[in-house]
């Protein structure tokens, strides 16, 4: 089925005036004061012209925009902060979720809480008050729901522990028919394998449930390294990291970073400031042991920075030290089979000292471990045994958009003899919003739409990496 949303009419005041009757939040059309506040976006590439935005408060405010949408035959977009955004919403209804980011610690039971429009930086800072970690990602400005939704690669405990969709208890969730629904293994098995790695195909997700783990402290931080000793270092973490235990989770980047603000200080004065190589590490274990374990990377090569130390959990978010304020970027990942020499030393032409590669960033993320193993109550995260996740990010200016597709493009498409078939959807671009059989793979995608058929089969989620329903 092929929409052409763009179509869709405007939305007139008159139309507006039931929805704002059923919601406590605010409604707001183009050209109403906060429209342009509630539309914008971390990720300065996107501009989003929604027909109207929702700005809810409650479930039950939920309700009424879905059911709204519904009766409009108009798509429903769902956003927290923007960090993956596909396609600019026109003629759309945009729920905005961030009133909604309550907060809940159980330190018994070991779990969260949260309201869909939480953030990973308040859920880290309230779960570490009760000496609990969750499977947060690599940057604290990122929406927890949809980060678990898409699967959640937990680049701190994530490699002993499995991707964060595995450890969610259970959703509340309000369908395209605008029914409040409780979702949990037991209550609707097929609804709660899918939502969990589905990406927000399948409803509004307004509160999730999920595991903390007894974690207060981490062995980690970077190791920073002249550009040009790219090779040595990579070399040193390839041999390195497979004989690392779970508890060890860790990647290799390459950074031209051009003096953007979360350049930490002593690299300012570095001559190496806008090409480095950065090791990344994150370890749960005594920190003695950190620093005997992670010896042979610091013998790789001299760094210009070491930042690897004990640290409070609080203070993850300064391994990445990934932007916190909105920037212009495209952004694609990959996933590789293997990585072998031969694609060592493709990486190093593609993305080295002398390339004429421009990504801001080309990480190399080691899976592995937990990553691997279906978990107790299995979900549609399409990734594991797969043992690398290539990123890569290039950041400029609006007008400097088709030079940073294709510098993304030149490096991926280069390791293409060593990518799988199967991607993470967390880290997709918007033009590959199409692909998402390919990302699941056949038997998974085919599963996903028989769920959607059932739960969303107008496919009003649909401004995501869509899964249409099933014939």
């Amino acid at each position: 089925m092929t929409f052409n949303d763009s179509a869709l009419p405007l939305m007139l005041p008159e139309d507006a005036v039931p929805l704002r009757a059923a919601v406590a939040g605010p409604v707001l059309l183009p050209g109403d004061e906060g429209y342009d506040d509630e539309r914008a976006v971390f990720n300065l590439a996107h501009d989003l012209a929604p027909a109207v935005i929702v700005v809810v408060e409650s479930a039950a405010d939920v309700q009424a925009a879905v059911t709204f949408a519904a009766g409009q035959h108009r798509p429903v977009l769902i956003k927290t902060t923007g960090h993956q955004m596909v396609g600019p919403a026109h003629g759309a209804v945009l729920i905005a979720t961030h009133r909604m980011n309550d907060v809940t610690i159980d330190a018994i039971g070991r779990t969260a809480r949260i309201g869909a429009g939480a953030l990973w930086a308040e859920v880290v800072k309230k779960a570490a008050e009760a000496g609990l970690a969750p499977l947060n990602g690599s940057n604290p400005t990122v929406g927890v729901s949809g980060y678990t939704l898409g699967g959640g690669l937990s680049p701190t405990l994530g490699r002993s522990q499995g991707y964060a969709a595995d450890h969610v208890r259970s959703l509340d969730v309000v369908t395209a028919d605008g029914e409040f629904r409780h979702v949990d293994a037991g209550s609707e098995p097929e609804l709660f394998w899918a939502l969990r790695g589905g990406k927000g195909n399948f409803g509004a997700v307004t509160a999730l449930e999920f595991d903390l783990f007894p974690v207060s402290r981490l062995y980690g931080g970077g190791i920073y390294f002249p550009g040009e000793r790219m090779a040595d270092v990579l070399r040193a973490w390839t041999a390195w990291h497979p004989g690392t235990p779970e508890t060890m989770t860790s990647s290799f980047a390459v950074l031209q970073l051009r003096d953007l603000p979360q350049l930490p200080e002593p690299l300012r004065e570095s001559p190496h400031e806008e090409f480095v190589a950065h090791v990344r590490i994150a370890y749960n274990g005594t920190a003695a042991d950190g620093e005997r374990m992670t010896a042979p990377l610091r013998a790789a090569a001299p760094a210009l920075l070491d930042t690897v130390a004990d640290i409070p959990y609080t203070k993850v978010a300064s391994i990445h030290n990934e932007p916190t304020e909105p920037v212009h970027y495209y952004e694609r990942s990959i996933m590789l089979r293997e990585f072998p020499a031969e694609a060592l030393d493709k990486l190093v032409e593609l993305a080295g000292p002398d390339s004429e590669s421009t990504p801001t960033v080309v990480e190399l993320r080691a899976l592995g471990g937990a990553w691997d193993r279906e978990p107790s109550v299995p979900n549609a995260v399409a990734t594991r045994g797969l043992p690398y996740v290539l990123l890569c990010v290039a950041g400029g200016r609006v007008s400097e958009e088709p030079q940073l597709k294709e510098s993304v493009g030149a490096v991926l498409d280069g390791m293409e003899p060593w990518r799988a078939d199967r991607r993470l959807v967390n880290n997709l671009a918007p033009d590959e919003a199409t692909h998402a059989a390919s990302i699941y793979g056949s038997e998974r995608y085919k599963r996903l739409a028989g769920v959607k058929k059932i739960y969303d089969p107008a496919n009003i989620f649909r401004i995501n990496h869509n899964v249409a329903p099933a014939a």
